[in-house]
């Protein structure tokens, strides 16, 4: 499947369906509490690859709801696809108006120099 015929699920509970959690101990900072319980989440979504873990919370369903937020913004980042750009044409009155502001320019800093001797 590409990226391109994927649809986003418009719920956690059908994200979740397409995804492998994975429950393991949290490290860092936490003492006792994060040595002893299996809080941190690792979800892995099957059709496009993309991995998210979350370990910030205490609570295994915050950090599981914390990581299918953050799945959901880098899937619809993966899926989003920038507009082509329609090249224009400046006008004619545009290019007049650059070309002045180029001879004025010109004409100053020509009038900045010293005079020149003979």
């Amino acid at each position: 499947m590409s990226p391109n015929d994927y649809i986003l699920p418009p719920t956690n509970v059908e994200l979740l369906a397409e995804c492998d959690v994975y429950t393991f101990r949290s490290s860092g900072k936490g003492g006792q509490s994060v040595n002893t319980t299996d809080s941190a989440v690792r979800l892995v979504h099957r059709p496009t690859g993309i991995t998210v873990v979350g370990q910030r919370e205490r609570s295994q369903y915050r950090n599981r709801q914390d990581c299918l937020r953050r799945l959901r913004l880098r899937i619809e980042d993966s899926l989003h696809k920038d507009p082509t750009r329609v090249p224009t044409r400046p006008s004619r009155r545009a290019k007049a108006r650059r070309l002045d502001a180029k001879a004025r320019k010109s004409t100053k800093k020509r009038m900045r120099k010293p005079p020149e001797t003979e």
